[in-house]
């Protein structure tokens, strides 16, 4: 396996499939058989997963909500999703462990960066949830934070779309698709792979990205693996 350590950073959006809203259970079950055949690789997986299937802060903010209580309930909505994912993987028989930045010691443990890489170390899948824990930070955010913390080779951030593309593909027929590109690049062309937080700090920490279609079957494993699927970010 080309990468022995990896963070995947998954859209609460992916998690609804064909509904308008929530979870759909044979998505995330098909995720999970995904992470599932990598873990049997020897490969280390941590995850985040985003809350926008269910609730986002910035929507809140937008109806007249304060946005720091807003955030706070997005970061429940990564949780509700961090337990499905966790449920539906430890059906698979898989050791996994969730662990949160906000206190919720009946469902999760705290994240403690040691504790972290520990479990991973012994194989089992971690899912961190709750965002940073503090407000005005997203998921993406989360991903690149902690994918630094534990020390993770890349963050492979699972999308609807195969890569990185000079516009919306499903908007813009003649967009043309990244194999690879600098992070210096994808800023200059206002390229919306993460935010700019998250972009900066993985830039700064050489921590490369690869977008690519989580939805295609075996897609996860080969990526691990080292083919070229979707686009590689890097510095």
């Amino acid at each position: 396996m080309k990468y022995k350590r990896i963070l995947l950073k998954l859209s609460g959006e992916s998690l609804m499939g064909e509904k308008n809203f929530g979870i759909d259970n044979k998505v995330i079950n098909d995720y999970a058989e995904e992470i599932k055949q990598i873990c049997d690789a020897k490969v280390e997986v941590a995850i985040v997963i985003g809350g926008g299937n269910i609730f986002r802060g910035v929507q809140a903010e937008h109806g007249g909500m304060d946005r720091t209580q807003g955030d706070y309930m997005g970061m429940l909505a990564t949780m509700i999703n961090s337990m499905a994912l966790q449920a539906a993987l430890d059906k698979l028989g898989m050791y996994t462990r969730l662990q949160s930045a906000i206190e919720m010691k009946e469902i999760a443990e705290p994240f403690i960066k040691r504790r972290a890489v520990r479990h991973l170390e012994k194989g089992r899948v971690v899912i961190f949830g709750a965002g940073t824990g503090s407000p005005y930070f997203t998921t993406d955010s989360a991903a690149a934070l902690r994918a630094i913390e534990i020390d993770a080779d890349v963050i492979l951030k699972g999308t609807r779309v195969d890569g990185i593309y000079t516009a919306d593909p499903e908007k813009d027929k003649n967009a043309t698709k990244f194999e690879t590109i600098t992070f210096d690049e994808a800023y200059q062309r206002g390229l919306n792979v993460m935010d700019m937080t998250a972009f900066t700090l993985c830039k700064e920490n050489d921590l490369p990205i690869i977008v690519f279609d989580m939805n295609q079957k075996g897609n996860l494993m080969k990526v691990v693996s080292g083919e070229k699927i979707g686009t590689l970010v890097t510095v």
